[in-house]
């Protein structure tokens, strides 16, 4: 499997270009849909689908135009959908400006399997946030696209609407069920891993106080 990433918009949100056996997914295009065009013209690649681990703003802003240039299906977790259904107006409440993200979408579940991917349901960040789970592919290690769940060295934000930190901690130790050799694509910021995690994530340290 190969993943390509994009770091756009004024949140920096990481956008990935994933290519696997099943073929190729975008998943969270956040913003800056001429880059995400321009990286699928440099990569030879066609998506399939646009995979959306959640539904804050800057993780669909360039879902719209993406849909309109390539006539993709979008696929959320329907806990998300009224997030998906406001997110260019509450991007105006941070005085930015995202068109509004097309409807219908297809829906995502806990288990379900699609592009190679495991979706598991994490929330906690929102009511509706997924990862999506790879096994890796000959001798590869497993990849998990994990949004805003888990960072280098931090976690997702608790104090949104609909968010909860019950759950995001639960999520956590969940996610943590993995192997340790998991890679980690975040919704912001570098690669990461599972093990290098365990051991330094300050909010991983703790989490068996935490919850």
């Amino acid at each position: 499997m190969k993943v390509y990433g994009l770091s756009v918009g004024p949140l920096q949100e990481n956008t990935y270009l994933v290519e696997g056996k099943e073929g190729a997914v975008l998943i969270d295009p956040g913003d800056e849909a001429e880059r995400i065009l321009a990286l699928l013209e440099s990569t030879g690649l066609t998506p399939k689908a646009i995979l959306l681990t959640h539904a804050h703003f800057d993780h669909v802003g360039a879902v719209a135009p993406l849909v309109e240039a390539l006539s993709l299906p979008v696929f959320l977790h329907p806990l998300d959908l009224p997030l998906y259904r406001h997110a260019a107006e509450v991007a105006r409440m941070w005085g930015l400006a995202i068109p509004d993200p097309p409807l219908p979408v297809e829906p995502l579940e806990e288990g379900q399997v699609l592009y190679g991917f495991t979706v598991w349901h994490l929330p906690g960040h929102s009511p509706g946030h997924v990862a999506f789970i790879h096994p890796g592919e000959a001798g590869e290690p497993p990849r998990v696209l994990s949004g805003d769940l888990l960072f280098q060295g931090s976690i997702g934000r608790y104090d949104l609407p609909g968010a909860s930190r019950e759950d995001l901690f639960r999520s956590l130790k969940r996610l943590l069920t993995l192997p340790p050799q998991t890679e980690v694509y975040p919704g912001h910021g570098p690669p990461t891993t599972l093990a290098l995690e365990a051991k330094t994530n300050p909010f991983l340290l703790g989490l068996e106080w935490e919850t």
